[in-house]
């Protein structure tokens, strides 16, 4: 299993563009802004998404292969990221243009999915996983340590911050990352039903959805017929795997993705929400705090006059 590592390319995080509205995206922070290597106007993101539409998802990987530098997938080993790790394993392509994979360990992954990770790993040998964790934290008991419990339950915000919306975006710096493949599906439901294949997020990071158009029985018999060791609680009623603590097996009828975060208004973790919502979740926190202090500051005062 490798370890995350550095890269020498410079990270993308954003756009200088004075056509900010023109663009398929729009520009990060000044110390975050980079040129960007690739970049798409809005009106040929909108034509590269008609045409790619049409693709097979083997088709659409070529095409991600040999036009978007420094690609690399993002995956929970979840079927869908299975099915475009096993096509991409049988590509003729160049170790240089192998697209690595990036594993965000929240620590609070089943033991089935971490021993996924290990066949995975057998399975296809030349595949570098990069895995990132919580930042100062290597396991569910110094994490507890250092944020509590449960978090997830006092906070779910905050900790779909440090879980996972934070190593995502230090792994995409580290590792110089321009575009990622996603495992994300039109019929998974939630916010994924008018899933675009390509798409440009707020800070410029290119994300691909080569499965979009793909339902689940096509990913699932994609795995059966190409003998693809698969995450073992699939066969126990869960069709999409996340934390243990907010993941539960679903009825037959119901969307993929109903089993996370049930009962809760959501359906979305963060990485694939807008950043800036989370730098404002961030802000107002940091806010929160600074108030707590000015009134126990001014509690002490009151109670020494």
């Amino acid at each position: 299993m490798s370890s995350r590592t550095s890269s020498p390319f410079s990270p993308v995080s954003g756009v200088n563009t004075p056509k900010e509205a023109d663009s398929g995206y729009s520009s990060g922070t000044a110390c975050e802004v980079a040129v960007p290597e690739v970049y798409f106007s809005k009106p040929h993101l909108q034509f590269l998404n008609r045409q790619l539409q049409f693709l097979e998802p083997q088709e659409i990987l070529k095409w991600c292969i040999t036009t978007l530098p420094h690609l690399y997938q993002a995956t929970a080993f979840g079927l869908t990221g299975l099915v475009t790790l096993d096509m991409l394993s049988k590509m003729k392509i160049p170790r240089p243009q192998m697209v690595d994979i990036i594993f965000f360990d929240t620590l609070h992954h089943f033991p089935e999915t971490l021993s996924l990770l290990d066949k995975i790993q057998d399975r296809y040998p030349l595949v570098n996983v990069h895995i990132f964790k919580p930042a100062g934290v290597n396991t569910a008991q110094e994490f507890a340590v250092k944020h509590g419990d449960k978090l997830w339950e006092e906070n779910d915000q905050l900790y779909d911050w440090i879980a996972k919306v934070e190593p995502a975006q230090r792994a995409y710096r580290e590792l110089g990352v321009n575009a990622i493949l996603t495992g994300r599906r039109r019929t998974q439901g939630g916010q994924r039903g008018d899933l675009d294949v390509i798409e440009v997020d707020e800070v410029g990071l290119i994300k691909v959805n080569p499965l979009a158009n793909w339902t689940f029985k096509q990913v699932h018999d994609y795995v059966k017929n190409n003998h693809i060791p698969y995450n073992e609680l699939l066969d126990r009623g869960y069709k999409s795997v996340g934390d243990w603590h907010s993941t539960q097996p679903i009825k037959e009828d119901e969307d993929e993705r109903a089993g996370r975060w049930k009962g809760q208004q959501k359906t979305e973790c963060g990485i694939h929400n807008p950043r800036s919502k989370y730098a404002r979740f961030l802000m107002e926190q940091e806010k929160k705090k600074e108030q707590e202090a000015v009134q126990q500051a001014l509690h002490k005062v009151a109670l020494q006059a």
